[in-house]
């Protein structure tokens, strides 16, 4: 049974809004039309247009018809771009490498107290946002990560060499995590990572999860690993330009909005991981490998040892500590 996000308390908030004048604002996303998040974020911003009688309309760009999302993060932060929901980029700064550290949770309760909101890493992202002229109104959890191939596995359950090349983001921590498990990483585009494989340039991919290989790689998944390689958590971002520049009774009833949005979400996030992967299997035929809890810790234990302190050096380590401290308890 599909669902989807339903936003009830917006027409209370925003009708009393006070608008002054009509904002039309720019959306992107990575997903192509029709995916979850796309079907989600139309239920968003139709809550907002239709409860502030057409005066805040938000139009979506799906598909990252606006830009690798790379690119979109830097256009927001100077207000090129109004709003995005996507991964944090890390070109600007290399601390919001913490966000993607490989393994950190080991399962959804875990993922929920360290990204949801009040967690230390919504918390620290937020500010690493902030920093950048960016707004974070709220984080989006997808998926645990997993490995994608176009062809049969090798050793799935373990970090023994592989000798397949997979695209991964251009982030140190994926990098790292590729090697640490056996496959020789290749950094790639998001935007340029399918064809990449089509062509035979790499065999996979890391970095993504079901709901993503499905969604933008299923034409080329023959094997699926879940290997719970990341947690990944996309967030909700408006230019901080774009945002003050709104009455201030629309501040409140858009971060009001953004709050439930994100709490909703939370409810559905892991029961679309699963059906995700069952799609893979059934619709497409993919082979999804079973890893044993024992297999899972292995890997999880030995990416920690390799790549944990080699991004924490990369971001500073006393600042990346304490951020981890602060969310493991």
């Amino acid at each position: 049974m599909k669902h989807v996000l339903h936003i009830t308390a917006a027409a209370v908030w925003l009708a009393t809004a006070g608008l002054a004048q009509a904002a039309d604002l720019k959306m992107s996303h990575v997903r192509p039309q029709g995916t979850t998040i796309d079907t989600e974020l139309k239920v968003f911003a139709d809550a907002i247009r239709e409860a502030s009688a057409g005066e805040v309309n938000i139009q979506i760009f799906a598909a990252s018809a606006l830009g690798d999302y790379t690119t979109v993060q830097e256009r927001v932060s100077v207000g090129a771009i109004d709003m995005s929901v996507q991964p944090a980029a890390t070109a600007a700064d290399r601390r919001m490498q913490i966000a993607s550290l490989p393994f950190l949770a080991s399962n959804w309760e875990e993922a929920r107290k360290v990204y949801g909101r009040g967690g230390a890493m919504h918390a620290t992202m937020a500010e690493l946002f902030a920093g950048q002229d960016i707004t974070m109104l709220a984080a989006y959890p997808v998926y645990f990560g997993g490995i994608a191939l176009n062809r049969d596995a090798v050793t799935p359950g373990t970090t023994e060499a592989k000798g397949i090349k997979v695209r991964v983001p251009g982030i140190k921590s994926f990098q790292l995590t590729g090697e640490a498990l056996g496959y020789i990483p290749s950094p790639i585009p998001f935007s340029e990572a399918f064809t990449a494989i089509q062509t035979g340039v790499v065999d996979g991919v890391i970095g993504s999860g079901a709901e993503g290989y499905y969604s933008s790689f299923r034409d080329v998944t023959k094997t699926y690993i879940p290997a719970n390689t990341h947690f990944e958590v996309w967030f909700m971002i408006i230019s901080t330009e774009v945002f003050e520049g709104l009455n201030p009774d629309v501040q409140a009833a858009m971060q009001r909005v953004a709050t439930e949005f994100e709490t909703l979400r939370w409810t559905v996030a892991e029961q679309d991981q699963a059906k995700n992967e069952k799609r893979l299997a059934d619709e497409l035929g993919t082979t999804v490998v079973e890893l044993s809890d024992e297999q899972l810790s292995a890997m999880a234990e030995t990416v920690r040892a390799a790549v944990w302190p080699e991004v924490l050096k990369d971001i500073g380590e006393d600042w990346a500590r304490s951020v981890l401290d602060s969310a493991r308890n």
